[in-house]
């Protein structure tokens, strides 16, 4: 009987080898049929819907998408916790803004102004501010934001003021060979949205599988280990802050061409809250968590104005309770009942 376990042990530790290798198979190909599902889906959805105002949620869920998903940066895969994410949001809002109007009528160059404005600033408010950690960093983003806001609020010749700027264009879409697009109405419009926000997509997780990201994961988890084996941890975190800023000008500079109106409330402190709301939401460190975070809650906050004005309040009570019963997020959760199914099928 001694010899008989001793031979059944490999065989049953071989057999949960395999099923381990089958599952994570299994998990890679549900998460390709996934994303695939959610392209061709987002590709048909104006087809779909018929709705010019469903299209025009389904632009700004893939904006305010994109702006979680740089956050998520900081948030999910550095452990930074930035109170001041919307001032860059907003630098690049204004920044395409007055690139497109007064400058020259060019939407790729407009938008690589709000990433390059918002990058630059963000190097200079990093250079201060990546050196604190915590509560203190959280805070000192928060100041600068604030500071920003106000000087887009009073600088009336240059941003509007409180009126906001108004009568922003919407350049063609020009290409190289001298031919142009019109991206005028909302479907064209939602279509260049979703090509663009897929490129950045692609391109941040591309960048994230890089040894770069690997080192921001590790400064998560323990930055004191990495300072101690040689790394510049301020470094890393100031390049990642810079990054996520480029990110979120970028999203900013969509946001002034679609809308064609903007504000100073885009820099405004609550916005920032609204941001990590979203990628909390969602799941932060989760890739598309702050994706997900940002549909739902738009059309939540679209869906509960239809019956009440307050629907702040009502979206507080859902976000308490999504916390408390999935505190991984949406896609935490779902995660984790795909890996409870898998894992019984297995057995």
């Amino acid at each position: 009987m001694r010899i008989n376990a001793e031979i059944a042990l490999p065989k049953n530790a071989r057999a949960k080898g395999v099923a381990s290798v089958r599952s994570v198979r299994t998990v890679k190909i549900l998460r390709v049929l996934a994303v695939f599902a959610l392209l061709t889906g987002a590709a048909a959805f104006p087809q779909l819907v018929g709705s010019e105002y469903a299209v025009v949620i389904g632009t700004e869920i893939l904006i305010v998408g994109l702006l979680a998903a740089s956050l998520n940066l900081l948030l999910g895969y550095t452990g930074l916790v930035s109170l001041g994410h919307a001032a860059f949001f907003g630098i690049g809002a204004y920044s395409c803004a007055l690139f497109a109007r007064d400058v020259y009528p060019s939407i790729w160059l407009a938008l690589i102004s709000g990433g390059a404005a918002s990058a630059l600033v963000a190097l200079v408010v990093g250079a201060v501010s990546v050196r604190l950690e915590g509560l203190y960093f959280a805070m000192i983003t928060l100041g600068f934001s604030q500071m920003f806001y106000t000087v887009a609020y009073y600088w009336r010749s240059l941003t509007g003021g409180d009126d906001g700027m108004i009568n922003i264009p919407r350049p063609d879409i020009s290409f190289f060979i001298g031919s142009s697009f019109s991206i005028a109405s909302t479907a064209d419009f939602y279509y260049f949205t979703l090509a663009v926000v897929t490129a950045l997509l692609l391109l941040m997780r591309w960048i994230l599988a890089t040894p770069f990201g690997m080192m921001l994961q590790a400064i998560r988890e323990n930055p004191e280990r990495v300072q101690f084996i040689g790394i510049r941890v301020p470094t890393f975190k100031l390049a990642v802050f810079v990054l996520a800023a480029a990110f979120a000008g970028l999203a900013g500079g969509m946001f002034a061409i679609f809308q064609g109106f903007i504000s100073p409330e885009l820099l405004y402190w609550s916005k920032s809250g609204e941001i990590i709301l979203m990628t909390i939401l969602g799941g932060v460190g989760s890739f598309f968590g702050p994706m997900v975070g940002a549909g739902v809650l738009i059309l939540l906050r679209d869906t509960i104005l239809n019956y009440t004005d307050y629907w702040k309040f009502c979206v507080g009570i859902i976000l308490i309770a999504s916390v408390l019963l999935m505190p991984t997020g949406i896609v935490g959760f779902a995660k984790l009942l795909v890996d409870r199914l898998l894992s019984r099928r297995s057995l």
